[in-house]
């Protein structure tokens, strides 16, 4: 619905609930969540039962063959605690073998591009820090589902069909994602068996079944067969890490996200550049607002192409980076008046001090967990673990082959990351666990929505029902020539005529986009009043629920 008075953009009611809420990016998978919180379930356990569901239904955007980013609020613990889920490049696959294959660049399919999936190893420790129900619990819905299937949803059947038109040639994708020679269509039933035995297994044995067992030799033998270097041996040696969230204060609220390999820390140096500014006067869709938006976004991604990468392999200054003082220094960078062609990184070693899926869950006792799980690009590498119906992710993408970059490629290194939960706290007020989708567009979407609650007022529905900007062009964490031409601006409908002429005076290139704005989901608790609050946007299939 359009609010009257309110906001210029349709959007729908809060959903309200008590005693726990589920948010995904699939209805089904929502569903089984909130079931298991009726089943006396933790946050933590419906997480990861809805994310199971969400690699049989969504296996466009993730899958067991991917990496897991989590971020949890446990009332009995003294702060939040992150999870990094992502796996490494294999030991025997240097940049050597890039150079002797004339290769300037990771290939964005393949088994070059695959890394170690963390997603099983990040259930467990999930699991075994927060979980109360057996794994095999959790993971029989989607086992049910994938042995007799579901009807396919129509964002998640449009990327499937996209994907099939790149990947069907692939050896195995078709036999397990092409029903009949075809990517099944909305509202076709789509079963995936195979799916079903590696859960069954992952639910008797754990994580080993997936790390060291009958599935470990299944990724070895398809990654072998397709050129690649993923083996046993770097699969049986891999750990999820616990990390410290970092933090900002930005308009009162304190907002959280993860440290590198990831760009989390991006949403913090934009919001502290941010914070500078009167937004709230500005108005939101104004030319001022979005207009500070893409240039906060320009000098935040140039740091990020310049010093984000593994903290094991590089020294990445992240307190320095998402320091007040740094931000006060690269705002002098910003013209208000006019887009920057060619910004550059700064230095903030002088200020040192120190495809995907989204989903949100809650429960009665008062846990919330921001969970994120991706295989990259959509379905990932393409190659396809047959015997146990997934694709591997393609993360090593991510790499740069220059060997003097922060995240350049070496053995057992994790790659630059981009997908990223998320926390905002408002002291005694509410707590809000929340998510976008879509590789770059993730920061980019992050600080949004929070403008949007912090700086413009709207309820957590509305603040993802708006329109969004999307700035491309800056440098990538992968290498390669800086911004030179200022990038490329893209608007949602929505947005004013006269604020749209006014971007393009200051000197910004607009073009448009049908797509890529990310995907929403986001839960609130109001601690007032012992009330949850859910939302999950138009941009994808899913929905919040609770009870």
């Amino acid at each position: 619905m359009i609010r009257p008075g309110r906001q210029r953009f349709a959007t729908r009611s809060v959903v309200l609930a008590k005693n726990g809420m589920v948010a995904t990016s699939q209805p089904l998978a929502t569903g089984i969540g909130v079931d298991v919180l009726k089943r006396g379930g933790t946050a933590v356990d419906a997480a990861i039962a809805a994310n199971a569901a969400l690699g049989l239904m969504e296996p466009t955007g993730c899958g067991i063959g991917g990496d897991l980013f989590a971020i949890v609020r446990d009332p009995a613990e003294p702060a939040l605690s992150g999870l990094n889920g992502s796996g490494r490049s294999p030991r025997g696959l240097d940049r050597g073998t890039f150079e002797r294959l004339g290769l300037q660049a990771v290939p964005k399919r393949g088994a070059l591009s695959v890394s170690v999936p963390g997603a099983v190893a990040g259930w467990a420790e999930l699991h075994g820090r927060y979980g109360r129900l057996p794994l095999a619990d959790l993971l029989a819905p989607a086992i049910e589902y994938a042995r007799s299937g579901f009807p396919v949803s129509e964002v998640i059947a449009d990327a499937w069909a996209a994907e099939a038109r790149v990947l069907g040639g692939f050896p195995g994708f078709g036999e397990v994602f092409l029903p009949g020679g075809r990517a099944p269509a909305e509202g076709d039933t789509f079963k995936n068996p195979k799916l079903a035995a590696a859960y069954e297994l992952i639910g008797r044995d754990g994580a080993d079944a997936f790390y060291r067992g009958p599935i470990a030799a299944a990724i070895e033998a398809a990654t072998r067969a397709a050129g690649g270097f993923l083996s046993r041996e770097d699969l049986a040696a891999h750990q999820s890490e616990w990390v410290e969230p970092v933090a900002t204060r930005y308009r009162g609220t304190t907002v959280y996200e993860l440290p590198p390999n990831g760009h989390g820390i991006a949403v913090l140096q934009m919001l502290n550049l941010l914070e500078g500014y009167d937004l709230a006067a500005a108005g939101f869709g104004s030319a001022d607002h979005l207009h500070l938006l893409i240039e906060a976004k320009k000098l935040a991604f140039e740091d990020r192409a310049r010093y984000y990468a593994d903290p094991a392999f590089a020294d990445v200054p992240v307190a320095a980076l998402v320091s007040k003082a740094y931000a006060d220094e690269r705002r002098g960078a910003i013209d208000p008046r006019r887009a920057a062609p060619s910004p550059s990184y700064g230095d903030p070693r002088a200020f040192e001090t120190g495809d995907t899926i989204y989903l949100t869950a809650a429960d009665g006792e008062g846990r919330m967990v921001s969970l994120i799980q991706s295989n990259f690009r959509g379905f990932g590498s393409g190659v396809t673990v047959t015997e146990f119906g997934f694709v591997l992710q393609n993360r090593g993408e991510l790499f740069a082959l220059d060997p003097g970059h922060a995240n350049r490629y070496e053995p057992g290194k994790r790659p630059f990351h981009t997908i990223i939960p998320a926390f905002a706290v408002r002291d005694d007020e509410w707590l809000m666990s929340f998510g976008v989708m879509g590789a770059d567009m993730q920061p980019q979407g992050h600080v949004q929505v929070l403008l949007n609650v912090l700086d413009f007022g709207m309820n957590v529905q509305e603040a993802g029902d708006a329109p969004r900007a999307r700035h491309e062009g800056s440098t990538s964490p992968t290498g390669g020539a800086a911004i030179r031409d200022g990038g490329v601006v893209h608007l949602e409908p929505g947005f004013p005529a006269d604020t749209v002429e006014a971007l393009r005076a200051r000197g910004h290139r607009l073009e448009p986009a049908d797509g890529g704005f990310g995907g929403y989901q986001a839960i609130l608790r109001d601690l007032k009043r012992g009330v949850y609050l859910g939302a999950s946007e138009s941009r994808k299939d899913g929905h919040a629920a609770g009870y």
